[in-house]
């Protein structure tokens, strides 16, 4: 029988050519050895890997293991390997690692990791990962920080590892997850920008907000922002950030750059012809500039003197500047830009321009807000200052606005009554002309659709306990809001009556007619008598210069119907008023010259002492 410590060498020469492997039995017997000293020297061989064992029925057969030396696996990963002994000396190192590292292979292996001062692995983090190792492979991610201040992210697995002699050791595993890490931050950073930007308060400083979002982006650049101006035409400094930036421009430039107005709307202007979607993306100058480029001078359009720029280029060792307009459907809002110090490209470029296309849309929601205040501000002031008065009132019945006409017209405050139930009980104390005057209330407002005007006159009571007669002009808009416009007539008619009562009396006419003329001639609304044919006998400085002609003798003895675009019409409105009823509404009228107008038509008949009509009185008032 052969030697027993032959037996492991004939054990592999056997099954190298027997590739489908061979059982215990069958070894024994090709061997001439005791099938139980067989048996002892496969599972050793196993041990040491150098057979494989896989059941067959009840049988255990064995083949020999094919194994992969480790120098050549090593070359077909993109992560970086590093094999450590049990004293975590360095005995392999891929290619990928040492590239990473930059380190040569020879100054690496049989070194001590702890000593070695290799990024990433030489770390405290990864070393206490490394040193607390025991059965279990162990996963964890170590942060490093670059030459350049920039940061990058490694997963690491450290794997517990048996060697042929059966030593004890580690293989660390790197995968560099910056991008991964970087995609999850600028994910949550943007969500993040678009909530602060909705919430954004209009009294907080938005441009602050953006430029500290920028140099969060880009660590450790320079940064500012300029606000364009549409009215001035002009791009102004709003912020600026970076380390020492904004003190250093201001001690090189004389003054504090936020505030400070270039010229760079002049880019719009010939021979640029830039147009703002031609802003929209990033464009980067180097800087000292190169032949075919501008420098910053150039870029200030010579705004900031040509010595101080190179100053501040000099100061802050600046090599490139990266800028793009803020544009927001082809308005342009904003310029920013980031100057990068030597060495430095612009990180993150797509999350800096989605967080900037972000920011335009907040700077043209606070714009857009901005001329809507300004606009709501310029309407109440010219409302405020109208000779009517005039109220908005919800569809529920609430004042959502009066001016200052509207209340000293009725002398109530609509914080006294802020519904319209209220406000009838405080001008129509009487419960049955206020029932009268909410029944014609509604039911024109039930014949009407949206932008009739529903004229009405009311007699109410005003603060003072003074009656007053209002001419009501309401018009229902689309949403169901009431625009009320109210005119003081209680003059006008005051006149009527004094023209019904004294027109008749033969022998009170020479006495009381210079009064009558006054009366009328100091009206603001033009006013014109009619005989019982629809001519015009008399007409006051107002209606003379409402339809403009000079003097009177012009409109005298003229057909009413004369001065109107529809002659048909007024004289059915005529016709009406002749026949002792009275009619109120809008109508176009002709000027002298033809020009066309619309204005309001009050036609009340003259009644003599016996109840004859003998003419109409005509007021009117232009829209």
């Amino acid at each position: 029988m052969q030697p027993e410590r032959d037996i492991p060498g004939r054990v592999l020469r056997i099954l190298r050519f027997r590739p489908k492997g061979m059982t215990i039995t069958e070894i024994a017997k090709a061997l001439g050895a005791n099938r139980n000293s067989v048996s002892k020297h496969l599972e050793v061989l196993q041990a040491e890997g150098h057979v494989e064992a896989r059941l067959v029925g009840n049988a255990k057969v064995y083949s020999v293991a094919h194994r992969v030396p480790l120098s050549a696996f090593l070359c077909f990963t993109k992560n970086l390997i590093l094999v450590l002994d049990a004293d975590l000396t360095i005995v392999q190192a891929n290619d990928q690692c040492l590239r990473r590292f930059g380190h040569a292979k020879e100054g690496v292996l049989d070194r001590n990791l702890r000593e070695a001062g290799l990024p990433v692995v030489s770390s405290p983090e990864a070393l206490a990962v490394v040193e607390g190792l025991e059965r279990e492979q162990v996963i964890a991610e170590i942060p490093h920080r670059r030459d350049d201040g920039s940061e990058s992210f490694y997963q690491m697995q450290a794997i517990p590892t048996t060697f042929e002699d059966g030593g004890k050791g580690c293989t660390i595993v790197l995968e560099d997850i910056t991008e991964r890490k970087q995609y999850i931050r600028n994910t949550m950073f943007l969500a993040r920008t678009a909530i602060d930007l909705v919430d954004l308060q209009p009294v907080e400083d938005i441009y602050r907000y953006i430029i500290d979002g920028l140099t969060e982006l880009a660590p450790g650049a320079f940064a500012y922002f300029f606000s364009y101006d549409e009215a001035d035409r002009q791009f102004v400094f709003r912020a600026v950030a970076g380390e020492g930036f904004r003190e250093g421009v201001t001690e090189l430039l004389g003054r504090d750059p936020v505030g400070l107005a270039l010229p760079i709307a002049r880019i719009f202007d010939a021979p640029y012809h830039r147009t703002p979607l031609s802003m929209r993306g990033f464009q980067e100058f180097i800087l000292p500039p190169q032949p075919s480029s501008l420098s910053l001078y150039d870029l200030c359009f010579k705004g900031i003197p040509e010595e101080v720029c190179e100053a501040i280029l000099e100061r802050f060792d600046i090599e490139k500047l990266c800028v793009m307009g803020l544009v927001w459907r082809e308005e342009i809002f904003g310029l920013t830009g980031i100057f990068l110090p030597g060495g430095r490209e612009l990180e993150n470029r797509e999350t800096i321009e989605s967080f900037l296309r972000q920011a335009s849309i907040a700077l043209a929601r606070r714009q857009t807000a901005g001329r809507l205040r300004r606009s709501e501000a310029r309407f109440r002031a010219m409302v405020d200052s109208s000779p009517c008065g005039v109220a908005l009132i919800d569809r529920d019945g609430r004042f959502v606005y009066a001016n200052r006409r509207f209340v000293e017209i009725f002398g109530h405050e609509t914080d006294d009554a802020p519904t319209v139930a209220e406000w009838t009980r405080l001008i129509f104390p009487d419960e049955e002309a206020r029932q009268e005057a909410l029944g014609a209330w509604r039911s024109d407002l039930e014949r009407s659709v949206p932008g009739q005007i529903r004229p009405r006159t009311f007699v109410i009571r005003s603060r003072n306990g003074t009656k007053k007669t209002v001419l009501a002009r309401a018009v229902t808009f689309c949403d169901g809001t009431q625009y009320v416009n109210c005119e003081d007539i209680t003059e006008e008619v005051l006149v009527y009556r004094l023209l019904l009562a004294d027109i008749t009396d033969p022998r009170r006419r020479e006495q009381e007619l210079l009064i009558k003329d006054r009366t009328i001639a100091c009206t603001r609304r033009a006013v014109a008598l009619l005989d019982p044919g629809g001519v015009g006998t008399y007409a006051n400085a107002a209606f003379l210069a409402l339809w403009g002609y000079p003097t009177a003798e012009e409109v005298q003895e003229s057909q009413f119907s004369r001065f109107w675009e529809r002659p048909d019409e007024i004289q059915g409105v005529v016709g009406t008023v002749l026949g002792g009823g009275s009619w109120h509404g809008e109508l176009a009228a002709l000027r002298n010259g033809g020009e066309k107008f619309r204005a309001d038509l009050l036609g009340t008949p003259i009644v003599a002492e016996d109840g004859r009509v003998i003419g109409m009185m005509a007021a009117v008032t232009a829209r």
